[in-house]
């Protein structure tokens, strides 16, 4: 399977009380609308996130869905992996995962991470493994240890305001057939940090959308990435699958890019 379109982010989710009711309908009202794909992380609530994401999907069916989870780079080790593992799977509700990512470097060999992935993914406990917050240089290392050539995904921070995969890093992964999930396509907290400027309310006035779903859309844009934003709230859910629909013609990625330059040189792997 391609990762590719637009999945469920789920960071902040499940640690607040009063907002439990929403965040759970949001998810299936992805689920119910296509959206299959969730993404979450042991660090997320130290493990709120899962347990909001193993309630929401009961009742569904399993093998309809794509979960994605991450663990600690200091539970990088494969007697770590499998404690994490079975905690994140237990939170879930579930008997397996479909893609398990190292969520960034840390100080464990990567020899050592990828023999324990390994061994999960023989014993069907995970169904594909990969990295996050990787640079081309992390993926290069990372291919250079014996095993690190079947990793399936990286997941980084991609938006308007962070292009920098662009440069090497997106032209390396698809050169190497390797699942590019973008996450934050809002950027982190509550979406706003990433500036409205006067063509983006232009291109998202003629498409009768909004400036976020013109954000969205312009991150899908390739049709060859994976676009987690936070499903927090139905009714932006709903505006990201809407989102789905819009196709930005060269004159208007043109306005875009005149706002949010395309890198033009190697830069810092950006992270939140």
């Amino acid at each position: 399977m391609d990762l590719v379109g637009l999945g469920m982010g789920t960071w902040n989710m499940g640690e607040d009380p009063k907002k439990k009711k929403d965040e759970i309908a949001a998810i299936r009202y992805g689920l119910d609308n296509d959206v299959k794909i969730i993404d979450t992380a042991e660090m997320y609530g130290e493990g709120k996130s899962e347990k909001l994401i193993g309630e929401a999907i009961n009742g569904y069916d399993r093998s309809q869905m794509y979960i994605i989870s991450k663990f600690y780079p200091y539970h990088a080790t494969p007697e770590l992996e499998r404690k994490s593992l079975e905690a994140s799977l237990e939170r879930l509700g579930t008997d397996y995962l479909d893609l398990y990512l190292l969520h960034w470097r840390g100080s464990h060999r990567l020899s050592d991470t990828i023999r324990g992935l390994q061994d999960l993914q023989k014993e069907g406990l995970i169904r594909n493994w990969g990295v996050s917050n990787f640079d081309t240089a992390d993926m290069e290392e990372l291919f250079s240890v014996p095993g690190g050539n079947e990793c399936f995904a990286n997941e980084d921070l991609y938006n308007l305001d962070h292009r920098g995969v662009e440069f090497d890093l997106l032209p390396w992964q698809e050169k190497n057939n390797i699942n590019f999930i973008g996450y934050s396509p809002f950027n982190s907290g509550e979406g706003d940090s990433i500036r409205i400027t006067h063509n983006l309310k232009t291109v998202a006035r003629d498409h009768g959308a909004t400036p976020h779903q013109i954000m969205l859309a312009w991150a899908l844009r390739s049709g060859k990435i994976l676009s987690i934003p936070k499903a927090g709230k139905e009714k932006h859910v709903k505006e990201n699958i809407e989102a789905q629909d819009i196709k930005l013609s060269e004159d208007e990625l043109k306005l875009i890019n005149s706002d949010f330059p395309q890198p033009t040189v190697k830069q810092p792997l950006d992270m939140i």
